[in-house]
C-alpha cells in the first residue's frame, strides 16, 4: 500500500436527485447524504466508467454509483457542505476478477462481474450487463477542454465503503489531464437488473447537471479505515 493507478481513463456524469430518495437507497450503510437546495432536499449522484490500463490492480473496466454523503457523524448541509463531502460507493461492477477480490477485501467495495460493452468514436458510450442482464448504458457527448492549470493540481478525497455490517474510509488523491466538461451531455438508459431499478427510483434517466472525461487520472489509494 498503496495501490498506484498510473494510466486511467475517466468518464463521469453528475446528477441531481431527491435527497430523501437518495438516502433511502444507502440507508443500510448508516451514513447521510449531503443535502444542500431548498429545504436540503437535493442531493448528487455520480455515475462513472472507468478504464484502468496501468495500475497495481492489473487492467479492468469499472462502472461506479457514487451518492455524495457527509462524513460520519457531520449534519452539515447546503452547497459548503459538499467541500468536506466524501463519495459512498454504492455500486461498483468490474469485468475482471483479481481487483474483484482485492476491492472487496482490502477497502469492502461492492465489486460483482460485469460485462462491458464499449463505443469509441466522436461519441463515447457503454453498456453494462450483470447475469446477462442490463444495468445501465451511457453515451456521453464531447465537451470543452479544460486548461490543465485548473485540474492537474493533486486533489484529495474519500470515499466510503460498506461491507459485512462495517462502515470504511479510504483516503485517496489523484490527478487529472486531458480533461473535458459539459453541462448535460449524456444519455442515460436503463435495463431490467435490479441497479436499474435503484437508479429509476432516484429520478432517472433525466439531464445531468454535468458530465465530464478525462484523458488521463494517476491516482493512488491507501488502506481502507474502519469506521463503525
Amino acid at each position: 500500500m498503496p495501490v498506484r493507478v498510473r494510466t486511467a481513463h475517466q468518464h463521469t456524469a453528475m446528477f441531481v436527485v431527491d435527497a430523501d430518495a437518495a438516502q433511502r437507497m444507502i440507508d443500510y450503510s448508516g451514513l447521510r447524504v449531503c443535502r444542500f437546495g431548498r429545504g436540503h432536499r437535493r442531493a448528487l449522484v455520480v455515475l462513472m466508467l472507468m478504464r484502468y490500463e496501468d495500475t497495481d490492480l492489473g487492467q479492468y473496466w469499472e462502472y461506479g454509483t457514487n451518492v455524495m454523503v457527509n462524513p460520519p457523524g457531520s449534519q452539515a448541509a447546503g452547497l459548503s457542505a459538499l467541500q468536506a463531502a466524501g463519495a459512498f460507493v454504492h455500486h461498483l461492477p468490474v469485468d475482471q476478477a483479481f481487483t474483484l477480490e482485492a476491492g472487496r477485501t482490502i477497502w469492502g467495495y461492492p465489486k460483482v462481474m460485469a460485462d462491458f460493452t464499449i463505443r469509441a468514436g466522436r461519441t463515447f458510450g457503454f453498456d453494462v450487463h450483470i447475469d446477462g442482464q442490463l444495468a445501465v448504458g451511457m453515451d456521453f457527448k464531447p465537451g470543452l477542454p479544460v486548461p490543465a492549470a485548473f485540474t492537474s493540481r493533486p486533489q484529495v478525497h474519500s470515499t466510503y465503503s460498506y461491507a459485512d455490517g462495517v462502515v470504511r474510509e479510504t483516503p485517496g488523491e489523484m490527478r487529472m489531464t486531458g480533461v473535458r466538461y459539459r453541462p448535460g451531455g449524456v444519455d442515460v438508459r436503463l435495463g431490467d437488473h435490479p441497479y436499474a431499478a435503484e437508479l429509476a427510483a432516484l429520478g432517472l434517466p433525466k439531464r445531468a447537471l454535468v458530465s465530464s472525461s478525462a484523458a488521463n487520472v494517476d491516482m493512488t489509494f491507501g488502506d481502507a479505515k474502519e469506521i463503525v
